[in-house]
């Protein structure tokens, strides 16, 4: 299913139906301020399975990141953060930064393994956004993009519709999206550092 959303002003209607998909299971293609993502209910195991399953991912290695709403979500995933590493996120989001903390026990629940680190994302995408919020928990992501595939196809909702076909249940468009990813800033250690250069202003963190 191809689902057709303003971003400026989301219908209601049609975000309950992308989260009913999403509670039951459901794998999702949609928008965030950087390249489109595809996601899933973090705490649905079969449909994290399915996710990683699409894009040839080992659960117990990769690095999905988790889309919130806001920052009262991150205390529930994260070790305590200092007055620093706050500050920072709350001036950088939400925007087109993923930061790669230090996760609490509940980590290793979801992800069945020893995982220490975690990714989280506040796009400033109100889609996105506002289906964090009425699923009331975080998303499982990772970027549509692969660095074997076409730009075009990675932008383009309806090729990325056409391309996954029966893989996902669902595509949210909202329009071309862009082909450069997020800036990763890591905050694990005392000294913050970029580890990946892509959209967004860099001197937030220098």
């Amino acid at each position: 299913m191809l689902l057709n959303i303003n971003k400026e002003n989301p219908n209601p209607r049609l975000i309950k139906l992308a989260v009913d998909c999403l509670q039951q299971g459901g794998v999702i293609v949609y928008p965030t301020d950087t390249v489109y993502a595809i996601g899933c209910d973090i705490y649905n195991k079969k449909a994290m399975e399915r996710l990683c399953k699409i894009k040839n991912l080992n659960i117990k290695k990769h690095n999905l990141s988790f889309i919130c709403y806001d920052l009262s979500h991150i205390s529930n995933f994260t070790k305590h953060l200092d007055t620093n590493t706050y500050k920072l996120m709350k001036k950088a989001l939400p925007g087109p930064y993923t930061f790669i903390l230090n996760a609490n026990t509940s980590i290793p629940k979801i992800f069945k393994n020893k995982k220490k680190e975690i990714g989280i994302r506040i796009p400033n995408n109100n889609i996105a956004r506002k289906l964090v919020k009425e699923l009331g928990n975080p998303i499982a992501t990772t970027s549509v993009k692969d660095p074997d595939m076409l730009i075009e196809y990675s932008t383009d909702p309806d090729l990325i519709h056409e391309h996954l076909g029966k893989k996902i249940d669902l595509v949210i468009s909202d329009g071309y999206g862009e082909s450069i990813p997020s800036t990763i800033v890591n905050c694990t250690n005392k000294i913050v550092a970029v580890t990946r250069k892509g959209k967004g202003d860099i001197n937030l963190f220098l």
